[in-house]
Protein backbone atom coordinates (compact mmCIF):
# COMPACT_ATOMS: atom_id res chain seq x y z
CA UNK A 1 0.00 0.00 0.00
CA UNK A 2 1.41 3.38 -1.04
CA UNK A 3 0.55 6.51 0.94
CA UNK A 4 0.04 8.54 -2.23
CA UNK A 5 1.51 8.99 -5.70
CA UNK A 6 4.57 10.86 -4.43
CA UNK A 7 5.38 8.01 -2.04
CA UNK A 8 4.96 5.52 -4.89
CA UNK A 9 7.18 7.62 -7.15
CA UNK A 10 9.94 7.82 -4.58
CA UNK A 11 9.91 4.04 -4.05
CA UNK A 12 9.88 3.42 -7.79
CA UNK A 13 12.74 5.88 -8.23
CA UNK A 14 14.87 4.04 -5.66
CA UNK A 15 14.26 0.72 -7.43
CA UNK A 16 15.20 2.15 -10.82
CA UNK A 17 18.35 3.72 -9.42
CA UNK A 18 19.32 0.51 -7.63
CA UNK A 19 18.88 -1.39 -10.90
CA UNK A 20 21.18 1.02 -12.68
CA UNK A 21 18.49 2.26 -15.08
CA UNK A 22 19.64 5.29 -17.03
CA UNK A 23 17.50 7.77 -18.91
CA UNK A 24 17.98 10.66 -21.28
CA UNK A 25 14.34 11.56 -20.73
CA UNK A 26 11.47 10.62 -18.40
CA UNK A 27 7.96 10.84 -19.81
CA UNK A 28 4.88 10.70 -17.59
CA UNK A 29 1.30 9.98 -18.66
CA UNK A 30 -0.91 12.80 -17.36
CA UNK A 31 -2.42 13.38 -15.05
CA UNK A 32 -1.70 10.73 -12.45
CA UNK A 33 1.70 9.83 -13.83
CA UNK A 34 3.28 13.22 -13.18
CA UNK A 35 3.53 12.95 -9.37
CA UNK A 36 5.25 9.61 -10.06
CA UNK A 37 7.48 11.05 -12.75
CA UNK A 38 8.89 13.92 -10.72
CA UNK A 39 10.89 11.84 -8.18
CA UNK A 40 11.85 9.37 -10.92
CA UNK A 41 13.24 12.15 -13.13
CA UNK A 42 15.07 13.69 -10.17
CA UNK A 43 16.62 10.34 -9.19
CA UNK A 44 17.74 9.61 -12.76
CA UNK A 45 18.90 13.20 -13.34
CA UNK A 46 16.76 13.48 -16.47
CA UNK A 47 14.27 16.06 -17.75
CA UNK A 48 10.57 15.33 -17.28
CA UNK A 49 7.97 15.69 -20.02
CA UNK A 50 4.66 14.07 -20.98
CA UNK A 51 3.40 11.31 -23.26
CA UNK A 52 -0.33 11.43 -23.93
CA UNK A 53 -2.78 8.85 -25.22
CA UNK A 54 -6.54 8.43 -24.99
CA UNK A 55 -8.66 5.29 -24.97
CA UNK A 56 -10.92 4.17 -27.80
CA UNK A 57 -14.28 3.35 -26.27
CA UNK A 58 -16.39 0.41 -27.42
CA UNK A 59 -19.67 1.09 -29.26
CA UNK A 60 -22.36 1.86 -26.71
CA UNK A 61 -19.88 1.45 -23.85
CA UNK A 62 -17.27 4.23 -23.91
CA UNK A 63 -15.74 3.04 -20.62
CA UNK A 64 -14.69 -0.26 -22.21
CA UNK A 65 -11.36 0.27 -23.97
CA UNK A 66 -10.92 -1.44 -27.33
CA UNK A 67 -7.60 0.33 -27.79
CA UNK A 68 -5.90 3.70 -27.45
CA UNK A 69 -4.34 6.35 -29.68
CA UNK A 70 -1.37 8.55 -28.82
CA UNK A 71 -1.09 12.22 -29.67
CA UNK A 72 0.72 11.50 -32.95
CA UNK A 73 -1.93 8.97 -34.01
CA UNK A 74 0.06 5.88 -32.98
CA UNK A 75 -2.49 3.16 -32.37
CA UNK A 76 -2.73 0.14 -30.09
CA UNK A 77 -5.78 -2.10 -30.43
CA UNK A 78 -7.23 -4.83 -28.25
CA UNK A 79 -7.87 -7.17 -31.17
CA UNK A 80 -9.59 -9.80 -29.00
CA UNK A 81 -12.15 -7.29 -27.72
CA UNK A 82 -12.72 -5.89 -31.21
CA UNK A 83 -13.33 -9.37 -32.63
CA UNK A 84 -15.62 -10.42 -29.78
CA UNK A 85 -17.71 -7.26 -30.07
CA UNK A 86 -17.69 -7.24 -33.87
CA UNK A 87 -16.53 -3.62 -34.01
CA UNK A 88 -16.48 -2.30 -37.61
CA UNK A 89 -13.24 -0.91 -39.06
CA UNK A 90 -14.92 2.42 -39.77
CA UNK A 91 -15.85 2.83 -36.11
CA UNK A 92 -12.28 2.07 -35.03
CA UNK A 93 -10.87 4.67 -37.43
CA UNK A 94 -13.31 7.35 -36.28
CA UNK A 95 -12.46 6.60 -32.65
CA UNK A 96 -8.75 6.69 -33.47
CA UNK A 97 -9.03 10.16 -34.99
CA UNK A 98 -11.11 11.41 -32.06
CA UNK A 99 -8.75 9.97 -29.44
CA UNK A 100 -5.62 11.25 -31.19
CA UNK A 101 -7.07 14.76 -31.48
CA UNK A 102 -8.04 14.76 -27.79
CA UNK A 103 -4.54 13.56 -26.87
CA UNK A 104 -2.94 16.29 -29.01
CA UNK A 105 -5.03 18.96 -27.32
CA UNK A 106 -4.02 17.64 -23.90
CA UNK A 107 -0.36 17.52 -24.91
CA UNK A 108 -0.46 21.09 -26.25
CA UNK A 109 -2.00 22.27 -22.97
CA UNK A 110 0.81 20.69 -20.95
CA UNK A 111 3.80 21.50 -23.11
CA UNK A 112 5.40 24.73 -24.20
CA UNK A 113 6.85 24.18 -27.66
CA UNK A 114 7.53 21.04 -29.66
CA UNK A 115 7.66 17.52 -28.18
CA UNK A 116 11.15 16.32 -27.19
CA UNK A 117 13.07 14.33 -29.77
CA UNK A 118 13.30 10.72 -28.56
CA UNK A 119 15.17 9.28 -31.57
CA UNK A 120 18.28 7.40 -30.45
CA UNK A 121 17.60 8.18 -26.78
CA UNK A 122 16.89 6.12 -23.66
CA UNK A 123 13.40 6.91 -22.39
CA UNK A 124 11.63 5.90 -19.17
CA UNK A 125 7.82 6.01 -19.40
CA UNK A 126 5.95 6.20 -16.08
CA UNK A 127 2.36 6.13 -14.88
CA UNK A 128 0.69 5.62 -11.49
CA UNK A 129 -0.17 2.02 -12.38
CA UNK A 130 -1.39 -0.28 -15.11
CA UNK A 131 -4.85 -1.86 -15.39
CA UNK A 132 -5.91 -2.55 -18.99
CA UNK A 133 -2.67 -1.11 -20.35
CA UNK A 134 -4.38 0.58 -23.31
CA UNK A 135 -2.96 4.09 -22.92
CA UNK A 136 0.44 2.80 -21.81
CA UNK A 137 0.66 0.53 -24.86
CA UNK A 138 -0.25 3.40 -27.20
CA UNK A 139 2.46 5.59 -25.65
CA UNK A 140 5.02 2.78 -25.90
CA UNK A 141 4.13 2.33 -29.57
CA UNK A 142 4.55 6.06 -30.17
CA UNK A 143 8.03 6.02 -28.62
CA UNK A 144 9.05 3.00 -30.68
CA UNK A 145 7.78 4.58 -33.89
CA UNK A 146 9.64 7.81 -33.09
CA UNK A 147 12.88 5.87 -32.89
CA UNK A 148 13.64 5.71 -29.17
CA UNK A 149 16.74 3.54 -28.71
CA UNK A 150 15.80 2.02 -25.36
CA UNK A 151 12.37 2.15 -23.70
CA UNK A 152 11.72 1.32 -20.06
CA UNK A 153 8.18 1.25 -18.71
CA UNK A 154 8.13 1.81 -14.95
CA UNK A 155 5.01 1.75 -12.76
CA UNK A 156 4.43 1.27 -9.03
CA UNK A 157 1.69 -1.35 -9.39
CA UNK A 158 0.08 -3.63 -11.96
CA UNK A 159 -1.53 -7.06 -12.32
CA UNK A 160 0.63 -10.20 -12.14
CA UNK A 161 0.68 -10.51 -15.95
CA UNK A 162 1.57 -6.85 -16.53
CA UNK A 163 5.07 -7.59 -17.83
CA UNK A 164 3.79 -10.10 -20.38
CA UNK A 165 0.99 -7.74 -21.42
CA UNK A 166 3.23 -4.71 -21.93
CA UNK A 167 6.60 -5.99 -23.06
CA UNK A 168 5.80 -5.74 -26.80
CA UNK A 169 7.04 -2.19 -27.41
CA UNK A 170 9.17 -1.85 -24.27
CA UNK A 171 12.72 -3.12 -23.87
CA UNK A 172 12.23 -3.42 -20.13
CA UNK A 173 9.19 -3.38 -17.84
CA UNK A 174 9.61 -2.52 -14.15
CA UNK A 175 6.60 -3.09 -11.89
CA UNK A 176 7.28 -2.39 -8.23
CA UNK A 177 4.31 -4.40 -6.91
CA UNK A 178 2.23 -7.08 -8.71
CA UNK A 179 -0.45 -8.18 -6.19
CA UNK A 180 -2.21 -11.46 -7.03
CA UNK A 181 -5.65 -9.98 -6.24
CA UNK A 182 -5.48 -6.96 -8.50
CA UNK A 183 -8.73 -5.18 -9.35
CA UNK A 184 -7.83 -1.52 -9.85
CA UNK A 185 -4.80 0.72 -9.44
CA UNK A 186 -6.45 2.90 -6.79
CA UNK A 187 -6.92 0.06 -4.32
CA UNK A 188 -3.17 0.07 -3.59
CA UNK A 189 -3.03 3.75 -2.61
CA UNK A 190 -4.20 5.13 0.74
CA UNK A 191 -4.80 8.43 -1.03
CA UNK A 192 -5.73 8.33 -4.71
CA UNK A 193 -7.39 11.69 -5.32
CA UNK A 194 -7.84 12.85 -8.87
CA UNK A 195 -4.94 15.05 -9.96
CA UNK A 196 -5.97 18.39 -11.46
CA UNK A 197 -4.32 19.73 -14.60
CA UNK A 198 -2.86 22.61 -12.59
CA UNK A 199 -1.26 20.27 -10.05
CA UNK A 200 -0.01 17.92 -12.75
CA UNK A 201 1.64 20.77 -14.68
CA UNK A 202 3.44 21.92 -11.51
CA UNK A 203 5.62 18.80 -11.64
CA UNK A 204 6.95 19.50 -15.14
CA UNK A 205 10.26 21.07 -16.08
CA UNK A 206 9.43 24.48 -17.49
Amino acid sequence: MFRDRTDAGEKLARLLRDRGVRADLVLAIPRGGLPIGRPVADALDAPLDVAVAKKLGAPGNPELAIGAAASDGSLWLNEDAIDQLGVPDGYVERERRRAAETAREKEDAYREGDPPDVAGRSVVLVDDGVATGATVNACLRMLAERGAEHIVLAVPVGPPNARERLVGDADEVVVLESPPRFRAVGQFYERFDQVSDEEAMSYLDR
